[in-house]
């Protein structure tokens, strides 16, 4: 079963952000991500022995797993009922607080506030329990009064807890698709959504089952699989 596929109905799922310190979750990605990487590094010592080509080498440790992902957050494209775009900062100070102190979570050793412990989620095949560690936060869409309405979060998760799995598969796969469609000259998200489904609201069905990660910029050429409305 892909990542980011329900194992109940087989349709996409949200990736998510949890508090494993509060057991709630605390941001839903509007758009799922279309990579993520990660990286584990290990300490070896170098022990110079004169007349040897080679040093000698001991393990000293493995260091810990970090997972870095891109998130898009966008409200400008699902605006409000009155017609404003929210303010993309609902979504994004969420989870940069889960970078601040929480007085309520005592550490061991020192006693002292410490920011949670979270977990980033993605359907119910694996989940990366962690801290986060940096966050690079970019704006690129704004109104005229100058409210963000798209912000990119590049997030580093630092490993807390060893996974028993990975992700068996690449998040951009696409399955279960019944119709794949070539993107036209001019095209975008929503006009597609129009032709397919007779309803141009239904763009993000579109965008969300092909894990987009700018869905108002499409390239002529570009695949997109069209999935079944539920």
């Amino acid at each position: 079963m892909p990542v980011g596929t329900s194992s109940a109905s087989g349709k996409p799922v949200k990736a998510y952000i949890w508090n494993e310190d509060k057991n709630q979750k605390v941001v839903e990605c509007l758009f799922n991500p279309t990579e993520y990487s990660f990286t584990k590094s290990n300490t070896w010592q170098r022990n110079d022995i004169i007349g040897r080509d080679l040093p000698l080498v001991n393990f000293q440790g493995g260091g810990t797993m970090t997972l870095s992902v891109s998130l898009l957050f966008d409200t400008y494209s699902a605006p409000l009922r009155g017609g404003t775009p929210e303010d993309v900062r609902n979504y994004t100070e969420k989870v940069l607080n889960l970078m601040k102190i929480d007085p309520s979570l005592k550490d061991p050793h020192s006693q002292s506030g410490r920011p949670p412990r979270v977990s980033f989620r993605w359907g119910n095949s694996w989940s990366f329990k962690s801290v986060i560690t940096e966050i690079t936060q970019r704006f690129t869409l704004f109104l005229s009064d100058g409210t963000p309405v798209r912000a990119t979060l590049d997030v580093t998760f630092q490993q807390v807890e060893q996974e028993g799995t990975y992700p068996p598969q690449n998040p951009t796969s696409v399955a279960h698709a019944q119709k794949i469609r070539v993107v036209g000259p001019g095209e975008t998200v929503d006009t597609i959504a129009f032709q397919e489904y007779g309803d141009s609201r239904k763009w993000r069905v579109i965008a969300d089952f092909n894990h987009l990660d700018n869905p108002l910029r499409l390239r002529p050429g570009q695949k997109l699989a069209i999935p079944p409305l539920s």
